[in-house]
């Protein structure tokens, strides 16, 4: 920690008052880099103070300076909403800022926490991240950080912002996609009982929004879809949310079309929705009828389905035998071809 012991070194607080003067010049300065710059010198010290360096440990005493007067001059959420002006190193040391306060404790206490708590138009401006492409990836880290600790998502989770997350997942570079997804499936999964009480609230929409993941074009956001649709399905808790939505006919009938997708990836994600359509023992009547109506043909596909590959699975051996015995089960329909060839044979 060299820099502590040059002459008239800043304190803490000088440190936080200064790199929050300078961020706020960005919109008003004609020299950018000179700003970038200084703002970089600050943030570096600053990272030196929270981690310390080859000759000086971290110092508590230093740390809780800084906290108290990051809090005092809402610099995160000035420096999140200036992210996108910072260089590329700068943003990674806002991130180690923010996620070491974040972890920061005080006995049961943690001060970053209620303060965000108070301060819900940062976790807002997290939430639109993925808005600003160059910082989607930085602002995403923070706030999963956040997703967490399950008092943040509550906060989170109900922030109308969540719903552009199907949007943001869909569109973009191949890492903004990915890391806007991994945003919105930790929402869901991470937390499992306060994500399955936002499900059964927001059951249409979401699943709406799924749907259309799902039959994107894009093959790792149908691929990730499927997938976290799959997961949510099967989780205990969401009951709810599952009976609703195997409930629907349109939703099986996507099912049935990924069933024979060339991906064997995305065919095993979507025979875990499927097995739940046929398991439900409260079919409604237009489920039952796809499911009659196609009997033979889904007997017959599923006799060589991923047999090849999955045949020391025992798990998926076991629910293959479950799903071919109830569609077995099912009422056959006759054509009047068959019916007369059947009357012909009893008459024999």
């Amino acid at each position: 920690m060299a820099f502590l012991f040059k002459r008239n070194p800043k304190t803490p607080s000088e440190l936080v008052r200064a790199l929050g003067e300078q961020v706020v010049k960005f919109d008003t300065t004609s020299d950018k880099r000179k700003v970038q710059d200084e703002a970089a010198r600050y943030l570096a010290q600053i990272r030196v103070i929270l981690h310390g360096d080859e000759d000086t440990d971290p110092q508590p005493d230093l740390i809780a300076q800084l906290a108290q007067e990051v809090y005092a001059t809402d610099l995160l959420y000035y420096l999140i909403l200036n992210l996108p002006h910072l260089e590329f190193d700068s943003r990674k040391d806002v991130s180690t800022l923010f996620s070491t306060l974040l972890r920061r404790q005080i006995g049961s206490r943690s001060p970053t926490v209620d303060y965000l708590l108070g301060r819900p138009k940062i976790l807002n401006l997290l939430l639109k991240g993925p808005e600003v492409p160059s910082v989607c990836l930085i602002t995403g880290a923070i706030l999963r950080d956040c997703i967490k600790l399950e008092v943040l998502t509550k906060v989170i989770i109900q922030d109308p912002v969540v719903w552009r997350y199907f949007e943001f997942s869909s569109r973009g570079t191949f890492e903004n996609i990915t890391d806007s997804f991994q945003t919105l499936s930790d929402l869901l999964t991470v937390h499992k009982r306060l994500a399955s009480e936002w499900l059964a609230n927001n059951t249409p929409q979401f699943i709406a929004g799924i749907n259309k993941l799902i039959g994107s074009s894009n093959y790792v956001t149908k691929r990730q879809s499927i997938k976290l649709l799959s997961q949510l399905i099967l989780a205990r808790q969401n009951n709810q949310f599952m009976m609703q939505y195997v409930d629907d006919p349109e939703n099986l009938k996507l099912i049935m079309i990924l069933l024979s997708d060339k991906s064997k990836n995305l065919q095993m994600e979507s025979f875990h929705v499927f097995k739940v359509f046929v398991a439900n023992p409260k079919k409604s009547k237009a489920i039952s009828d796809i499911l009659i109506k196609n009997r033979d043909k889904l007997l017959l596909f599923l006799e060589n389905f991923q047999t090849a590959d999955r045949r020391e699975d025992s798990n998926f051996n076991n629910e293959m035998e479950f799903v071919v015995q109830h569609i077995t089960d099912l009422p056959r329909i006759y054509t009047t071809q068959s019916a007369t060839q059947l009357s012909s044979h009893r008459a024999a």
